[in-house]
C-alpha cells in the first residue's frame, strides 16, 4: 500500500468493511514510530468514486474536467480517468501525465492563461486542440504555434465580493471579446466556446447568473462573426460539499436551460478540482522540536491578552511545512485544523500553541494560534482535507523529505467500480487486500514517544 509520490508504480489497499480510515492511520503511525518518523498521507480513493457519483446525480449532463494541478498523484489520475472524467492541464508535464494514462486528446484541455510557445507546440503535436485564451498576445502566440487550436475565450467574472482567492485576475471583458474574435478571424484561428471561473471563496451565487448571461452575449457575438460555438466551461470553485453543489446547480440550471438548451448543441463542462480530492486525503505529521515562547508574541495583532501568566505557551515544529504539503498556506487560509493522534483525558488542560514547518523560515508557519494539550517531540498530528494543493509537486526546500502516500479503498467501493464496468485491468492490478491485524495495546497504539 506504500508508494512514493513521484513513482508511477503504486498500489491500493483493499480494506474490510470493518476497517476505518482511523485504523489505517493507526497502523501507519505504528509502523513509522518503529522504523523512522516521516510525514505521510492516507488517500481514500473510494471518495473519488463517491464524489463522481454525487456529481452525476446533481450536475449531469455537465461533464467534469479535473484540474491536474490540484493533485497529480498517479492513483488519483488513474481512478478519475477510469471514471471517464476529462482533464484540465496547465503544463506540458501535466499533459504528458494524462496522456500516459491513455486519455484521448479530446478529453484534455490546456488551460494555462500564460502559455509557453514550446508547450503550445507540444499540445499541437499531441493533438490537444482545446485551450483557453483571454488576450490578443496569447491569441497571436497560439496562431503561430498551433494553427488547429480550438479556443475557449476566458471571460472575467464580476467581482461581487472583496474576498477573492487570487490577486492576479485572468479573463477578458465583454467589450474586448469582439476585438479578440475579429483578430481570430484574421489569423484563421477557431473560437469554439467560452470559459469563466467563479472562486470557491465567493459566497454570492449571483455571480454565476452574471457569468452565464455574459457567456450568452459572447455566443451571440460569435454567431454574428460566423463562429460556430459549441462549448461552455463554467470553471471550478466547487468545494466538495453536496449542499454547495446543489445550491450552484439550483442557480445555474434554469439559466442553462434557457440560454444553452440541449437542442443548441452546446456542451457544458466544468473544472471541479478540490471537489474530487480535498476530502480524500489525510496528512499525518510528526513533532520534531518544541519550545516555550512568550504569549504576547504568539497572539495575532489586536487580540487582547486574557491568559494567566503562569500558563506555558508552546511552539511546535513538524516535519512538513509550506515548502511541502502546506504550500497553499502561503496564499490562502488553512481549511483544516490539527487533531492530536494520541489519546488524552477530556479534562486535560489545553495551552496556546503554534505550529511551524521544519525550515525555520519566518514564512513557514502552519497554524498561528490554536489550543492543544501539551505535546512531546515524537507525537503525531493529523490534518484532514489535505488532498488539494501540492500532492505531486516538487519541493524547493533542500532537506524536505516528501511524504509517503498510502492509497486505500473499501471493498464496497471496489465492488461498485467493478459492477459499473469502470475498473480496467490496468487499474485492477494495483489492488491488494490489506488485513489490519496488528493488535496493539492501548499504550502502543497511542504512544508516539521518540
Amino acid at each position: 500500500m506504500k508508494g512514493f509520490l513521484e513513482d508511477a508504480n503504486y498500489s491500493i489497499g483493499l480494506l474490510d468493511e470493518g476497517a476505518t480510515l482511523a485504523d489505517v492511520i493507526d497502523n501507519c503511525i505504528y509502523e513509522h514510530t518503529h522504523t523512522g518518523k516521516r510525514a505521510f498521507y492516507v488517500g481514500d480513493l473510494g471518495k473519488l468514486v463517491k464524489n463522481n457519483i454525487q456529481w452525476q446525480n446533481v450536475m449531469a449532463p455537465i461533464k467534469p474536467f479535473y484540474p491536474v494541478r490540484c493533485n497529480s498523484t498517479p492513483g488519483v489520475l488513474e481512478i478519475l480517468g477510469t471514471l471517464g472524467v476529462g482533464f484540465a492541464c496547465s503544463s506540458k508535464s501535466e499533459m504528458a501525465l494524462v496522456q500516459d494514462l491513455g486519455i484521448s486528446p479530446e478529453n484534455i484541455i490546456y488551460t494555462n492563461p500564460c502559455k509557453q510557445a514550446s508547450q503550445i507546440k507540444y499540445a499541437a503535436k499531441a493533438g490537444i486542440n482545446i485551450m483557453t485564451c483571454d488576450n490578443d498576445i496569447e491569441l497571436k502566440k497560439i496562431a503561430r504555434n498551433h494553427p488547429n487550436a480550438k479556443l475557449l475565450l476566458h471571460i472575467a467574472t464580476e467581482d461581487i465580493t472583496a474576498d477573492e482567492e487570487m490577486n492576479m485576475k485572468f479573463g477578458t471583458t465583454l467589450k474586448n471579446c469582439r476585438h479578440l474574435m475579429e483578430c481570430a478571424k484574421e489569423l484563421g484561428v477557431q473560437i469554439v466556446g467560452v470559459k469563466f471561473h467563479v472562486s470557491g471563496s465567493c459566497k454570492e451565487l449571483q455571480t454565476y447568473i452574471h457569468a452565464i448571461s455574459d457567456a450568452r452575449c459572447v455566443f451571440d457575438m460569435a454567431e454574428e462573426l460566423g463562429f460556430k460555438m459549441n462549448m461552455l466551461d463554467i470553471g471550478g470553485g466547487f468545494t466538495g460539499s453536496e449542499l454547495q453543489l446543489e445550491e450552484v446547480n439550483h442557480v445555474i440550471r434554469p439559466l442553462l436551460d434557457v440560454y444553452f438548451p440541449k437542442e443548441s448543441g452546446v456542451n457544458v463542462i466544468a473544472e471541479p478540482g478540490c471537489y474530487y480530492v480535498s476530502s480524500a486525503f489525510t496528512l499525518a505529521v510528526n513533532i520534531i522540536a518544541k519550545k516555550t515562547v512568550e504569549y504576547d508574541k504568539l497572539l495575532p495583532s489586536g487580540v487582547e491578552q486574557t491568559r494567566n501568566d503562569d500558563e506555558p505557551v508552546f511552539t511546535y515544529y513538524i516535519n512538513d511545512g509550506v515548502y511541502g504539503s502546506f504550500a497553499s498556506k502561503l496564499s490562502e487560509k488553512l481549511n483544516t485544523i490539527p487533531e492530536v493522534h494520541k489519546k488524552y483525558k477530556e479534562d486535560e488542560p489545553l495551552f496556546a500553541s503554534s505550529l511551524w514547518g521544519p525550515s525555520c523560515d519566518e514564512l513557514d508557519q502552519i497554524v498561528e494560534n490554536c489550543l492543544l494539550p501539551e505535546l512531546s517531540v515524537g507525537d503525531w498530528l493529523i490534518f484532514d482535507n489535505m488532498g488539494s494543493g501540492t500532492l505531486g509537486e516538487q519541493s524547493t526546500f533542500n532537506d524536505y523529505q516528501r511524504p509517503l502516500i498510502y492509497y486505500m479503498m473499501s471493498f464496497s467501493d471496489w465492488d461498485e467500480m467493478q459492477d459499473a464496468g469502470i475498473a480496467s485491468d490496468t487499474l485492477m492490478k494495483n489492488f491488494f487486500f490489506v488485513p489490519l491485524c496488528i493488535q496493539l495495546s492501548p499504550e502502543d497504539r497511542f504512544s508516539t514517544a521518540a
